[in-house]
């Protein structure tokens, strides 16, 4: 059983900066990856960015550049730091982690980008 508790959320300008965090706890093997997906009002859940245990990492092609993403292995932890916000980033974001085939999501942090 994993828990996933995302926080860093916010209000924030556009051109601005927002860190979020994701600690995974609970009963934990091995987390292969981690990731953060975001969710637009009427919209799908996309895609933001992965990292794999070796440090591999994967972004969309519109956070690409702005966006970075890093893990801490030994404290079960992901981290998104948002560069250069623009209004179109504002979603609900989530976190994901990957434990064999198995992927649990945390609840979620609103970000909102806007002036």
């Amino acid at each position: 059983q994993v828990q996933l508790v995302e926080s860093g959320g916010g209000l924030v300008q556009p051109g601005g900066s927002l860190r979020l965090s994701c600690a995974a706890s609970g009963v934990i093997f091995s987390i292969n990856s981690m990731g953060w997906y975001r969710q637009a009002p009427g919209k799908q859940r996309d895609l933001v960015a992965t990292i794999t245990s070796r440090g591999s990492t994967n972004y969309a092609d519109s956070v690409k550049g702005r966006f970075n993403i890093s893990r801490d292995n030994a404290k079960n932890t992901v981290y998104l730091q948002m560069n250069s916000l623009e209004p179109e980033d504002t979603a609900v974001y989530y976190c994901n982690a990957a434990m064999g085939f198995i992927n649990y999501w945390g609840q979620g942090t609103q970000v909102t980008v806007s002036s």
